[in-house]
């Protein structure tokens, strides 16, 4: 039986962040992956791209993992234009206008992923159990039991569920959570246009759902989110190439002229899930397993890596001061700062595609007559840049971007 300080699961982007946390202050950790290894590689560009904000690359800058994804591809960028189909209402943010290099980045997942993989390679005190699954824990007052499903069975303080949307951990410990279909998929693709992309990020919100054309690395090509309903989504992944790109050209005003080349497109279903508790005694869900949110402004994977900020400094702080990392009270700390905030995002999430799905007339008006004044009104655009960006609210220490914390090396 081996014993952990505490037990990961879900080795992906944001139980890997938190491993990182963990690890550079000491602590002994395991990781169980359930997905067969694969050697990590950015050589081809990934249809999954994420939004990164500026707090997110703070806590990548803090674990030493954002250098290795800018040895790869990073694609910053420095403006946003995002504007209403039926009408003439427009906003257009520059980070220039709040004195900022960028108001973020687009970064491929296999990218991520290898520089945290690089990351987690120069610590010894991690091990990691990969392929495997939990079968079942047990909870006591001192400890929690992992048996997993080759009958290995491992102990720790903490056990934690970062495995995503479908999280085992969460359903085994019973906590319930809530649904909501938005009824609406997402196709992705990789696309490239007649004209450079400014490196801006671009979205035009189409009575059906919102569309999104995000900056890579070549000022020619582009990652999409095409948010679409249903019927309408299936319908667009289902085109013949050349069919697909005259109806995506269309559908984004030719802002950046035809679609002259796309990759291969997937698609996803939108949902929102939100866990009633986000830890219990022993327990805890961060990222995806605690919470999904419609991508329409990207905010999804922020989310979780400032979960596993808050969750990790909670448990640095609890572990420094040689308290129990894995009591209920020291984790409700975790669960009473992120909780909040992530309703809150969420809530407006939800605010903007009502917003944007409705089509009468006076709505529509309203609408665009608000994205007027707001393009407008500078300390009204500059709060909502901030936000963008991850630059206000409750951020944990690590992810402020006015703090460079000095972390502990030695355990790598």
């Amino acid at each position: 039986m081996q014993h952990y300080d505490v037990i990961i699961v879900g080795g992906g982007i944001v139980g890997s962040t938190l491993a990182c946390i963990l690890l550079q202050h000491g602590m002994k950790i395991a990781v169980i992956e359930a997905q067969t290894p694969i050697a990590e590689t950015a050589k081809n560009i990934d249809l999954r791209v994420y939004a990164l904000t500026r707090a997110s690359e703070q806590i990548f800058r803090y674990i030493h993992a954002w250098q290795n994804m800018e040895k790869q591809r990073v694609s910053p960028f420095q403006q946003m234009h995002v504007w209403d189909a039926e009408g003439l209402g427009e906003i257009h943010f520059d980070s220039a206008e709040i004195m900022q290099p960028t108001l973020g980045y687009i970064v491929e997942q296999n990218v991520i992923q290898t520089g945290l993989a690089q990351c987690l390679d120069e610590f010894k005190n991690l091990t990691v159990y990969q392929p495997a699954q939990v079968q079942k824990f047990e909870v006591t007052d001192t400890s929690v039991t992992v048996t997993l499903n080759d009958q290995q069975t491992l102990t720790s303080q903490l056990l934690v569920g970062a495995e995503g949307a479908n999280s085992p951990i969460r359903t085994l410990a019973g906590i319930n959570y809530h649904l909501y279909d938005y009824a609406q998929q997402a196709v992705v693709a990789t696309v490239t246009t007649e004209y450079s992309h400014q490196a801006t990020a671009w979205q035009r919100f189409l009575p059906t759902g919102p569309l999104a054309f995000l900056p890579l690395s070549n000022e020619y090509q582009c990652s999409i989110v095409w948010s679409a309903d249903t019927v309408v989504a299936q319908r667009l992944a289902n085109l013949e190439k050349i069919e697909f790109q005259q109806a995506l050209g269309e559908a984004f005003a030719f802002k950046l002229g035809d679609i002259t080349d796309i990759s291969v497109r997937n698609i996803f279903p939108l949902k929102r899930r939100h866990a009633f508790h986000y830890v219990k005694p022993r327990i805890a869900i961060i990222g995806d397993a605690a919470h999904t949110i419609h991508p329409l402004a990207g905010q999804g994977v922020n989310l979780g890596l400032l979960d596993a900020a808050t969750l990790g400094e909670v448990v640095v702080d609890t572990y420094n001061q040689q308290l129990d990392v894995g009591h209920y009270k020291y984790l409700r700390r975790y669960e009473r700062q992120r909780k909040g905030n992530n309703l809150v995002t969420m809530a407006a999430m939800d605010g903007f595609k009502y917003l944007f799905g409705q089509r009468p007339p006076s709505l529509t008006w309203l609408r665009n007559v608000g994205m007027a004044l707001t393009n407008q009104l500078p300390p009204i655009k500059r709060h909502l840049i901030e936000q963008a960006m991850g630059l206000t609210g409750n951020l944990p220490r690590i992810a402020s971007p006015s703090i460079y914390p000095q972390t502990n090396n030695k355990h790598r």
